[in-house]
Order: structure tokens, then sequence, then C-alpha cells
């Protein structure tokens, strides 16, 4: 617990470094605090220039932190968040502590030369160095260490938003992958102090201001729910998009990684002469848009626009983040949805507004997959409870949408391309790359689901198994009946205990033959009993066991 609030002090400490050089270099290269409030003005350091400087900012921007990262902390590079999970996953949680330093510099930088990104990637990426930084001076557990990451992610989220709930929920759902009593607690210190310290720095006002909205007729979730599956579509079109981009890139470019991002930044360049509400982070436009300022046409131009603009930030090579572009389209498509509702059913549709806040959780939860942060997160940042309900159905329903249209996130795809999936075993890992069927034992005699409880009880006490697997009268597999759930019955309602074991038989979480066997171990570990039946991935029939000593056998065999 010490630990955490340290590690929570650290995060928002350097949040604070973070936004001050974010804001020094939007000063030093436009002469504006932020740029997108005063989009197409001339930098008042270079008058002669007019709009025209943005075409070199960029570059200018490129040329300092692309030999920066590429020299230091290659890892830097992107939007950071993929790099902290698969710490947390497959790498015990380290993370070198120069990223910390690299990471500050160039998404600062990045941002303030135009990169049209977010803050909360990097301060992820900062915070979690600075826990794996700690975890490893005072060489912690494993354990220990993955949940210090967890507390430097929570902090950094939690200081750069003011939003001390969302950044718990930020880092158990997408960076731990876990809700435990003890993660909780840590992150919510680490997040507490941070926001403290964030909120004596930056005051505790809400990330927007925005008038009350009520719902005022049933048929609004009808448009809310509609909105919530435009914005699933929206959300994964973004994340297809932004590595299309970056493949692009990739294929595209030639030269020295380190020169990489200024020829890039010429590109980077025209897009911001051409719109420059896409300059940096671009939450003057995102207010602006939630208070019905912009036409429909224009809405979908600045959607379209942020979506390209952040792709080819990132595909260059720059660094930051993909949350606050995910909120930005959001709040165009959710604008521009409110408008057009708002104009065939003037008597129900309601304000504009509440379609903005609900468009960017919505495309949010579309592209990351993480609901139950996209509510928090956009509750705390705009401080409206009123519009909770239709926020959480539209949220659910992009979730869900996007689980049928993609199997990856914006997050996890950036991983997938690199082929890495964080169920499985690390790259060079002995272990865990072996399918189940190479591994399991045969299968254990089954019992017949007429079996009677008390022969049951002496079959599963003398099979070593502490679960069997139950068939029908007709030969047909229908579950696994374990040791403890007949003890279980017979010592607590012996009058009343089924005759039959068939009737308390329960279908385990299924493992194939053919499955990897580090995704196969996370249900066995989870799983009553000391094993599962290996299924035939055609005909869903066991052919196999897989037990606690046959997966012991592996790592012994694999050492």
């Amino acid at each position: 617990m010490a630990l955490a609030v340290i590690v929570g002090a650290g995060a928002g400490a350097g949040s604070l470094v973070f936004r001050w050089c974010i804001q020094t270099f939007t000063r030093l290269l436009t002469g504006h605090g932020d740029y997108a409030a005063a989009p197409g003005t001339a930098n008042p350091h270079l008058p002669w220039l007019g709009p025209y400087f943005v075409l070199l900012t960029p570059v200018i921007g490129g040329l300092l932190y692309g030999p920066l990262v590429n020299r230091f902390a290659k890892e830097a590079r992107g939007h950071g968040v993929p790099e902290v999970m698969l710490a947390v996953a497959q790498r015990g949680g380290r993370i070198s502590p120069k990223v910390a330093v690299v990471k500050t510099l160039a998404s600062a930088l990045t941002i303030g030369s135009g990169g049209s990104v977010g803050r909360e990637g990097p301060i992820v990426q900062i915070g979690s160095a600075l826990g794996s930084t700690l975890g490893r001076l005072l060489k912690v557990t494993e354990g220990r260490m993955r949940l210090l990451v967890a507390c430097g992610a929570a902090g950094g989220i939690a200081a750069t938003f003011n939003a001390p709930l969302a950044g718990v929920f930020f880092a158990m759902e997408l960076i731990l992958r876990t809700f435990t009593a003890e993660a909780f607690g840590a992150t919510v210190l680490a997040s507490v102090t941070a926001s403290v310290i964030g909120r004596a720095a930056f005051g505790d006002s809400a990330f927007l201001s925005l008038p009350d909205f009520h719902v005022d007729h049933l048929a609004q979730y009808g448009l809310f729910a509609l909105l919530g599956i435009a914005a699933a579509i929206v959300g994964v079109g973004f994340a297809r998009f932004l590595y299309l981009v970056e493949d692009a890139c990739d294929w595209l470019w030639r030269g020295p990684e380190w020169l990489r991002p200024a020829a890039g930044g010429l590109l980077l360049g025209l897009v911001l002469l051409a719109l420059p509400q896409m300059y940096g982070v671009g939450y003057p436009v995102l207010q602006k848009a939630t208070e019905g300022g912009y036409a429909i046409g224009f809405l979908l131009l600045l959607m379209l626009g942020k979506m390209l603009a952040t792709s080819l930030t990132i595909g260059i090579g720059g660094s930051g983040g993909v949350f606050a572009p995910s909120l930005f389209i959001g709040a165009m498509l959710g604008s521009a949805y409110g408008i057009t509702v708002h104009h065939l059913l003037p008597g129900t549709a309601g304000a504009v507004g509440a379609y903005a806040l609900v468009g960017m959780g919505a495309v949010f939860a579309g592209s990351a997959r993480a609901p139950i942060t996209a509510v928090v997160i956009l509750f705390e940042l705009t401080g409206e409870y009123s519009i909770i309900l239709p926020l959480m159905l539209a949220i659910v329903l992009a979730t869900a949408v996007s689980h049928l249209l993609s199997h990856g996130t914006v997050y996890t795809l950036k991983l997938h391309r690199r082929g890495i999936d964080l169920e499985g075993p690390a790259r060079g890992a002995r272990l865990g790359g072996q399918r189940v069927g190479a591994v399991m034992d045969p299968l254990p005699a089954p019992l017949p689901a007429s079996t009677p409880l008390a022969e049951a009880a002496d079959l599963l006490s003398r099979s070593g198994h502490g679960a069997l697997p139950v068939f029908d009268g007709a030969g047909n597999y229908v579950g696994v009946v374990t040791a403890q759930a007949v003890a279980e019955v017979l010592a607590e309602q012996p009058e009343g205990a089924p005759a039959e074991v068939g009737q308390l038989t329960e279908p385990p979480a299924p493992v194939t033959a053919d499955e990897p066997l580090a995704h196969a171990l996370h249900t066995l570990l989870s799983a009553e009993g000391t094993g599962l039946p290996v299924l035939d991935p055609a005909r869903a029939v066991p052919v196999g066991w897989l037990s606690h000593q046959s997966a012991l056998r592996a790592v012994h065999t694999a050492a």
C-alpha cells in the first residue's frame, strides 16, 4: 500500500511535467497555448508566414523526437498502452526506466508540433515505467511488479484527466485485465494520490462544460441505441484505418528510421494546413462540437480528418495516445447524429450535446472494448450524471457489436500484427506453445448420468482426479461432476440429495485438443477439481484429460 502511494505520487508529478512540456513546446512552435482553439491563425513569432507555418512545425518536431526515440527507447514510439499491456502479460511488468523520460519528451514534442494524438497513452506508459522502476529497485515479486505498473497507469490517467475512478478501472480492465480486492485497493490509493496532486495543480473542474441533459421521451433510448451501433462501426473502422495507414507508411519509407517523423511531417503539415482543427489533442474543437457549433457536413469532415491525422501521426513514428482521438471522433459522430435526429424528430430527439457525449463513450468502447472504463471516464470527465442510462446502453451495444466485427481492439491489434497474443506464451518461451493434444492424459473412465450419487462419490474418491466426465444414456457427453459438488450435497442435504449424478453435472469451459497449452492453462486454473476433459475440435466429444500433473510434465519436458 505504501508503494502504491509512492507510485501514485510519482505518476502525479510525472503528469505535471508532461503537461508542462506539451504547453511549452506548443507555445514555442505556434505562439498559442492551444492552437486548436485558434485554428488557421498566424504564429505571432512568425507573422509573415501566416497559417503556413503549420507546414514546418511537424518537420521540426520530427527532427527532434525522431533521433531521440530511435537512439534511446524505440518502445516510446506509438501510442504506448499496448507496450504496457505486453509488459504486464508476458514480461513480469518490467519496463525500462528510460522510457519515462523519452516518452515524456517525445510525446510532448509530437503533440506540441501538431501531432493529432492524445495524452493518455504517454502518461500511462510514463506512470507504468515509474512503477516498474520502483519495483525493480526494491526487488519485489513479479506479481507485485505487475501491480505497481498498474498503479502507475491508474495514477497517470487520474492526474491527467482529473478522473480517479476512471484511472482505477482503466488499469484493471485494460492493463491488469483482472479484478481482485488487492488490485482494486492498490490502484485506488495510487489513483487518489495522483489525483490530489493533479487537482492541486490544475483545479477541480470537469473536462467539458456541458448543460444539463434529460431524457424526456422513452423513444430517445432507441435513438441512443442506434448511435451505439453506429459508434461501434466507426470505432472498429478507426482501429483498422490506423494500422492501414501505418502499414502504408512502413511500405513507403525506405530511409533511416530517425528521419521518418520529419519526412512524414511534411504530409502531416499539409493535413494541418487544410484542417488546422486537427492540431494537437483538439479539446477546444471537441468542446465546440458538443455545444452544437458546427454544421453536419463539417462535423463529418472533422471526424474523417481526425482519423487521418491521428493515423498519419502514429504511422510516421509519432508518440501519443489514441484515447483522446477516439473521444474526438465520437463527439463529431454524435453531434452529427444528434443534429440529424433533431431535424427529423424535433419534439423527441432532445439536446444535441447529449448525443455528442454518448458518441464519445461509445466510439471509445467500440475501438478499445473497455465498457466499464468508458462509462466511468465519460461520467468523470464531464460531471454529467443525467445521461448515464443512455451512455451505458450505447456503450454496451457498441462493445457487443465491436466483438462481432473484430477480434482485436485498437490496443491489441498492434500486438497481433507483431505475432503476439497476450493470452499466449511470451516469444521464446519453451512452455505454452505446445498443443493440448500433445500433453493430455487418457480420458478417465466416465460415469453414466444414471449412476447413484453414493456410488459416484466412491468412484470419485478412488479416481484421484477430483472430477470425472459424465455421459447420458445415449452415449453423449453432458459435462463433468466434481467431488466437491457431490460431497457438499451429501453433507448439507443428505435427505434431499439428487438420486443420480447426472443432476449435479455441469459443462466446464471447453478445452480442445488443438488449443495452445498457454490458453488452456487459464481455463484449468479456474476449474474445480484437478483436471478438465479435452474435446475433439470437430465433434466436441472428450478425447483426453488435461490435469495439473500433465501441465507440470510439459514444464519438465520443456526445461
